[in-house]
C-alpha cells in the first residue's frame, strides 16, 4: 500500500478516534466534567484498593500538575480520601469516600455498561481482532512518538 492510502486510511481512524473521545467528552458535560476528570473518575472506581497518583498518570499519560488538580478538585469536594501509601510514604492512596461512591456511582458504572454494550454489539473474533489490531497499532504509534522526540512511556 503506498504512503497516500496509508495516510487516508490514518485520517479515517483519527475521525473514529476523535468520535469515540467525542462521545466521552459530551457525557462528561452532562455532569459538568471533563473527559479527563471522567477518566479519573473511572480509574478510582474500577481500583478495588484505591490507586496512587502516578498509576492514573501513567494509564492517562497525564502530567502529575493535570492529574493532582483533578484529584484535589473531587478531595475539595469530599469525593475522595488521601491516605498514606504502606509502601512509599511520599505517594497518597487514593479511594472515594462515601459521598464519592454515591456520586461516581451515578456517573461511572453507566458510562462502563455502554461501553460494554457497544463492544457486545461484535461478535467474539472481531472483538479479539480489534484489540489485537489496536494494541499492536498502539505500540508502534509510541514507537514512533519516541523516535521523533517524544517523551519515553
Amino acid at each position: 500500500m503506498d504512503r497516500e492510502e496509508v495516510r487516508a486510511f490514518s485520517n479515517q481512524y483519527c475521525l473514529l478516534r476523535d468520535v469515540q473521545f467525542a462521545a466521552y467528552e459530551l457525557y462528561a458535560r452532562r455532569f459538568n466534567l471533563t473527559a479527563k476528570e471522567l477518566f479519573v473518575l473511572d480509574i478510582i472506581w474500577f481500583a478495588e484498593d484505591g490507586c496512587l497518583q502516578s498509576e492514573i498518570c501513567n494509564r492517562l499519560s497525564a502530567t502529575k500538575q493535570t492529574v493532582s488538580a483533578i484529584i484535589k478538585k473531587f478531595w475539595k469536594l469530599g469525593y475522595l480520601s488521601l491516605t498514606g501509601s504502606e509502601t512509599d510514604r511520599r505517594n497518597k492512596v487514593i479511594r472515594f469516600t462515601d459521598a464519592g461512591l454515591e456520586y461516581a456511582g451515578k456517573i461511572i458504572p453507566p458510562a462502563a455498561n455502554a461501553e460494554i454494550d457497544a463492544m457486545a454489539e461484535l461478535n467474539c473474533e472481531d472483538i479479539r481482532e480489534l484489540v489485537r489490531i489496536t494494541t499492536q497499532f498502539s505500540e508502534y504509534m509510541k514507537q514512533k512518538f519516541i523516535a521523533i522526540g517524544g517523551e519515553t512511556p
